[in-house]
């Protein structure tokens, strides 16, 4: 594809935070690789490590398919044996406290932290600075201000997979119970330089509303980056930070993540890809169908799970992903939309909890936030993006950003590189691409207009699961949300 000129995707206070240079990124796909890349930039650990994230679970291990590196291989006995041998390095960790809105689902783990606890230099924090019902949702780890960790992947069970995503995984399990868990399909990137210390700043700040307590910055020693023995992506390259926050207490809202996202469906030529957990924020459709109408618009190519994980999710969630779809399948008159989930060869669903986006070979962004309408304005986010005209080589940035986009697509339709070019060179576009390519077993599956999931109900448009903003009068919205969420599941009578 021959790059288009277009506006710049990336304007700092506007559609981003700041731009920073990484001396090195790279684009870490599903769990297994990411825990392994996490352990070892920990082992190399020399001042402080930040651990900032939705949910941390202390038994989870980092290399399940066999041990290779030093030091215990559960998170919380790892934790504890660094508080112990070394003891001027500082750890801080900092989760969402879960709140009402997860106490609703199945099956989450409260962390146990005790015994680091009983260190000097672990410091732990339940964050429970948000507005009611909100979550805090970024995933991050950073070290020394050197290396850090952002993407969508959470430390903690359930996440750790292979790219093989196979139906029978011995080490996908519950830690404790021995549980078979379902694949799981999830992207984060590891970052060096300039960048990783302005995602310090980002976690420093986390940790001042959570805490009020301001950290300095870790000590420039000199040392070497502990980037953990991984290959890189990109390297020297500009990558902008964007970010949501709720509007709350001292700190304004900031919907940079949103401004994005409606930046990047606006300037879009040829191909939106995008991966999310979710599909449920209707400004983002509105803008999407926008597009659509125009004679030679862009294609735009959504893979999601194919049912969204949890009792509450699945009633709300997936009856909002199911209007939108409808509304979008009605305002597509040139057949240039498509939506997809992933199986296993067997045919059971790949979890997507992955939040990726391509813009034709111009920009990439990876992050926590999802197309819903907490990740825009009501949660706390961060997302990376890289965009190539910003670049010192933007037509090797560009071959990246669709050498990626390819990864992805052969990984869930199982074919090889060489059948993806020759094909997408046959067909002309990407969504007749992955038509000619898709087959039985392992593949991708569309969504249809008679087979899509979902409730139609006002479980669809539920505020509880799903509000867009704080706005006046946020606990009396989110109250009576609750209320139609419990009534409507039989928890509670319309006299209650």
């Amino acid at each position: 594809m021959e790059r288009v000129a277009g506006e710049q995707f990336l304007i700092p206070g506007e559609t981003c935070w700041r731009s920073e240079r990484a001396d090195s990124l790279r684009i870490i796909i599903d769990g297994a690789d990411y825990f392994t890349a996490v352990k070892r930039a920990m082992l190399e650990a020399r001042h402080t490590i930040m651990m900032i994230g939705w949910d941390f679970d202390t038994r989870i291990e980092f290399e399940p398919d066999g041990q290779t590196m030093d030091g215990p291989d559960t998170l919380g006995d790892f934790l504890v044996w660094l508080t112990k041998t070394r003891e001027d390095l500082q750890l801080y960790m900092l989760k969402w406290d879960l709140g009402t809105l997860q106490s609703l689902e199945r099956g989450m783990v409260p962390i146990a932290v005790r015994p680091m606890r009983l260190a000097r230099n672990f410091h732990f924090k339940l964050d429970t600075e948000h507005p009611t019902g909100a979550a805090h949702h970024s995933k991050m780890i950073v070290i020394d201000d050197q290396v850090a960790f952002c993407g969508g992947i959470d430390m903690t069970a359930g996440r750790w997979d292979t790219r093989d995503h196979l139906d029978e995984q011995p080490c996908r399990v519950m830690p404790g119970d021995g549980e078979p868990l379902k694949p799981w399909h999830d992207v984060t990137t590891a970052v060096s330089g300039s960048l990783a210390g302005v995602l310090g700043d980002l976690a420093r700040q986390r940790w001042y509303r959570a805490t009020c307590d301001r950290l300095d910055p870790p000590e420039d020693d000199g040392g070497a980056p502990a980037w953990p023995d991984l290959e890189t992506t990109f390297e020297d390259i500009p990558v902008g930070v964007a970010r949501t926050y709720p509007d709350y207490k001292d700190f304004p809202e900031v919907r940079e993540i949103e401004a994005l996202y409606l930046k990047a469906i606006a300037e879009v030529c040829e191909t939106f890809y995008v991966e999310t957990q979710y599909l449920a924020s209707a400004r983002i459709a509105r803008a999407i169908a926008e597009r659509l109408a125009e004679p030679d618009g862009p294609e735009f190519v959504i893979v999601l799970p194919h049912e969204a994980e949890g009792w509450l999710r699945e009633k709300a969630m997936d009856g909002a992903r199911k209007r939108l779809l409808e509304y979008l399948w009605a305002n597509d008159p040139h057949d240039r939309f498509a939506a997809y989930y992933p199986v296993t060869e067997g045919g059971a669903g790949i979890y997507v909890h992955a939040k990726v986006l391509t813009v034709d070979d111009r920009l990439l962004r990876v992050g926590s936030s999802n197309l819903n309408n907490r990740s825009m304005g009501f949660d706390t986010e961060c997302d990376l993006a890289i965009e190539a005209a910003a670049c010192d080589d933007p037509g090797a940035v560009s071959e990246t950003i669709m050498g990626l986009r390819r990864d992805l697509l052969c990984e869930h339709l199982d074919v090889s590189a060489q059948d993806y070019d020759a094909t997408l060179a046959q067909e002309g576009g990407l969504i007749a691409m992955i038509e000619a390519l898709r087959g039985d077993g392992r593949s991708l599956r569309p969504f249809t207009r008679n087979g899509v999931n979902g409730d139609a109900s006002v479980l669809a448009e539920n505020e509880f699961a799903d509000p867009e903003a704080v706005g006046d009068g946020l606990a009396d919205r989110l109250a009576g949300g609750l209320h139609d969420l419990l009534e409507n599941a039989g928890l509670e009578s319309e006299e209650d």
